[in-house]
């Protein structure tokens, strides 16, 4: 599997990203790529929507929202809140990144793409091995329980952002950080109010997050409704 890691947030920061063998300079000729030139192979991409400039070339890609395959990670915005203002003091009520989420599972929908896939992060570290299971039931993926684990250590794909990376990259496999963060919705008026803006939008995509619970999935590694293996 060909794995892409924030390739467009790359082409914002650094003005290239590599994809495969081949490296891009900007998002249309990389969409194009993925869209056009990946039917050899499966390719799995992750991306943070809200941090890139290049989300409307995204939203404009309508056979690439129709024809991938998306999943939505979402984590409690006073969270997000208050660990992303610790790397990032100049971040803004956007950086939230809930309300872009929802406006691309809205612009999937409306290109015929499937936008059923919501992740709640805290089932994936409550209950990673269930979490896991029923991600790969609902994109056709064989589970696999080793997966669940790694050796410690940076990756070269998040080298050049290695400082938002920090915990991956210290730990072995998915689990809960109690941080105590300085600046929080409780102490900081501005942290609040990001938050509370996009607690509806949170709540929109928390209700359509996967059931992880044990009885739904009595055989983890029974896979889902094959897909494309180039559309993952």
């Amino acid at each position: 599997m060909t794995v892409l890691h924030e390739p467009f947030c790359n082409l914002r920061d650094y003005g290239e990203t590599d994809a495969g063998t081949r490296t891009f300079d900007s998002p249309l000729p990389l969409l194009a790529w993925l869209r056009d030139q990946t039917h050899d192979m499966s390719v799995f991409m992750k991306e943070t929507p809200p941090a890139t400039s290049h989300f409307r070339e995204v939203l404009a890609d309508r056979r690439f929202l129709a024809e991938a395959r998306h999943a939505f990670l979402i984590r409690r915005p006073e969270e997000i809140a208050a660990s992303s203002y610790a790397l990032w003091t100049g971040m803004n009520i956007d950086s939230i990144g809930l309300e872009r989420l929802c406006e691309l599972q809205e612009a999937v929908r409306d290109a015929g793409g499937d936008a059923s896939v919501v992740i709640d992060s805290d089932d994936l570290v409550a209950r990673p091995a269930a979490t896991m299971a029923a991600y790969c039931a609902a994109v056709g993926l064989l589970f696999n329980p080793r997966a669940l684990s790694w050796e410690p250590g940076e990756r070269p794909e998040w080298r050049r952002s290695a400082r938002w990376h920090a915990d991956v990259s210290a730990s072995t496999g998915f689990e809960q950080h109690g941080h105590m963060y300085s600046h929080t919705v409780g102490n900081s008026p501005d942290l609040a109010r990001f938050a509370a803006h996009h607690r509806p939008f949170y709540e929109r995509l928390y209700a359509q997050r996967l059931d992880v619970t044990p009885r739904a999935h009595a055989d983890p590694r029974r896979p889902g409704n094959p897909l494309r293996p180039d559309r993952r």
